[in-house]
Order: structure tokens, then sequence, then C-alpha cells
């Protein structure tokens, strides 16, 4: 069809006004998400939050640096975009948290650390509204805190099952350690618990606690913090349970 043509033109104009509508809507969309955000509580005090679920649960906030093996095997299996910059990693989360409610009426997981972490220190409900709300909340924390205060704050919030809050009491309690003394069977056993700590609990569970470390080992794989031949070598590690 010659550029020329008026049916050539007809489809430009067609075009540019589909262009245009779309920016329009797309600005629409970023101003009433903007709005949205400042209707969600501030999150200032998210630091208090992570200390007083310690406090109420006798559990041990570890030091100022993070345990690297557990912290890179729940960022390989919970959010492998964590270090990107805020609106991939959202864009990301939200895609699989809005996926994730429409498959199923209870939480499968899915979302990014910042929501889940959202989700813990906020408290969190079903549907689409508290899937939002989580997600805001999470963009409120991913703009206020640095990716390390983020993944320290949800090793220490979560619960690991067997009555262990956070990283601290969950690593002496399952393997008398330290967190930063695990080595990489015991981190990945670690970091595949909070999504569901009593089925995985290794202590009730360990054939399905196994069968999720190996899961978290494939996650190391494939996003480049181990090779097939070390995820291997871990799995058949003995874990050292107390």
């Amino acid at each position: 069809m010659p550029q020329s043509s008026p049916a050539w033109r007809s489809v430009r104009r067609w075009l540019l006004k589909a262009a245009l509508a779309a920016i329009a809507l797309g600005a629409v969309l970023l101003i009433a998400a903007g709005v949205y955000l400042l209707t969600l509580p501030g999150v200032g005090d998210a630091e208090r939050r992570v200390d007083r679920i310690l406090a109420l649960h006798h559990g041990t906030r570890s030091g100022a640096r993070l345990p690297t093996r557990v912290g890179d095997a729940v960022v390989a299996t919970e959010d492998e975009h964590f270090y990107s910059n805020v609106v991939v990693n959202v864009v990301d989360g939200a895609g699989r948290a809005a996926l994730a409610t429409l498959q199923a009426s209870e939480d499968p997981g899915g979302s990014t650390i910042a929501q889940q972490l959202a989700k813990q220190l906020y408290g969190h409900g079903g549907g689409l509204g508290e899937t939002l709300r989580e997600i805001g909340l999470g963009v409120k924390l991913s703009l206020q805190y640095s990716k390390p205060q983020i993944l320290d704050m949800y090793l220490n919030a979560v619960y690991y099952g067997h009555g262990y809050w956070g990283d601290v009491a969950a690593a002496r309690g399952y393997f008398g350690k330290s967190p930063y003394g695990l080595d990489w069977a015991q981190a990945a056993l670690l970091a595949g618990l909070p999504q569901a700590p009593s089925a995985y609990d290794p202590l009730e569970h360990l054939k399905l606690a196994k069968e999720r470390q190996r899961h978290v080992l494939d996650r190391l794989v494939v996003n480049d913090y181990l090779t097939a031949a070390q995820a291997n070598g871990a799995y058949a590690q003995p874990l050292g349970l107390r």
C-alpha cells in the first residue's frame, strides 16, 4: 500500500490515536497508583515491627551483615529479580501475585520478597484487594529501604517452623549453628521453609523438606549461584539436624 494513499493515511491516524490513548491510560494508571500508595500506611516503622515479632517469639536479631548463603538461596528461590530496579521487580511480582490470586483462594506464594515482608509486618487477608495492598506496601518498602535492609528484615521476621522465628533461631534450632556458619545444604533447606514451614519442617517431615531443598538448590543453579555439580553435592551432604 503506497504510504501517500488515503488508506495508509487512515491507518496512520488510527495508530497515532491508539498510541495517544495508551499514553493517556498509562498516565492515568500511574496517577491512580500514586494516589493509592498515599492511602496506605507508612513503612517507617518496619524495623521496629521486625524487632517486635522477634521479641514476641523470643527470637534473636542477626548481626549487621547478611548471612550470604541463606540470603542468596532465598533470593534465588523467592524473587530472582530482587536486585533489579524497583520497576522491574514490582511488575514481575505484581504479575505473579495476580496470577496466584486468580488460581487459588489462599496465597500460594509467588510474591516478591518486599511483598512477602509487607504481608508479614502489616497483616494480610484474601482476595484481590489484599493483593493490591501487599503490592503497594512492597513498593513503599522498596522505595524507603535498601535491598540488603529488606532482605535482612525478611530473614529475621519470617517463621521457619518448629517454633523458630527468624534465621538465627532456625539455624541454631535445626543445626546448632549461626546462620553465618551454614553450608549450602543447610542454607538451602532453611531458605525453603518459609513458604510452608509446618509442611516442610525437617524434624517432622524430612522427605518433604528434602524435596523442597532440592527445589532451592535447582533455583541456585538456574540463577548462577551454584553449578549443577555443587548443587548435587550439597543435596547428598548430611544435614546435621539436631
